[in-house]
């Protein structure tokens, strides 16, 4: 497949692909088909599938731009990498008429989306995996009094920008999970307080 269009590059994701990279690398299962939800400029699919050789991953975004890089990035390796899906998590029913998959990764999306988005995360990834079957979900949380105040700036600073948006307190994302069929498995630290959250279908 010959490349026809244009790959971005977000500093942020070329700093955190590693490190998230390196924790994905030991829990995917052999074989995963995964599917990110706003896969952004492709950064992390495209490096994930170099430590993988055996995983499929599926782009999807609401932004037709990002979705010029994804698709940039999938030329490169069309037997890994999938071109995205235009996928709107805030629409009703949006897992629907989906290829089967055996997890769910997004990264730094809920805290820049209104709280419908998580909503819509949550409960499509209920009807999407099946027991035992693991969402990651990365990005900044606030826990309450215990906030990090770099965290509580990047709210303010977001609130600022759009009122619905904002880091979100992680008793709140893990109650939506736990109302979908979930539980939190595990909850890694990561750089710049950062953390990957696992949630396995329960």
């Amino acid at each position: 497949m010959i490349a026809q269009f244009q790959k971005r590059n977000a500093p942020s994701a070329e700093r955190n692909k590693t490190p998230i990279g390196a924790q994905l690398k030991m829990m995917l299962p052999q074989g995963a088909r995964v599917l990110e939800i706003a896969s952004g400029t492709g950064q992390h699919g495209a490096y994930f599938t170099k430590l993988r050789p055996d995983i499929i991953w599926q782009y999807s975004d609401v932004d037709t731009d990002a979705q010029e890089s994804q698709k940039a990035y999938a030329c490169e390796n069309s037997s890994q990498l999938k071109l995205p899906l235009q996928l709107d998590v805030t629409q009703g029913n949006w897992w629907q008429r989906l290829e089967p998959i055996t997890n769910i990764y997004c990264a730094n999306m809920i805290h820049i989306a209104p709280w419908k988005a998580a909503l819509g995360l949550t409960k499509g990834a209920g009807e999407l995996l099946q027991a035992g079957d693991k969402l990651f979900l990365y990005g900044p949380f606030l826990f309450g009094v215990d906030s990090a105040q770099s965290n509580l700036d990047f709210t303010a600073n977001l609130k600022q920008r759009n009122p619905v948006w904002g880091v979100r307190e992680l008793v709140d994302v893990e109650e939506l999970f736990v109302e979908n069929g979930f539980h939190l498995d595990q909850q890694i630290t990561m750089p710049r307080d950062n953390y990957l959250l696992v949630f396995c279908k329960r």
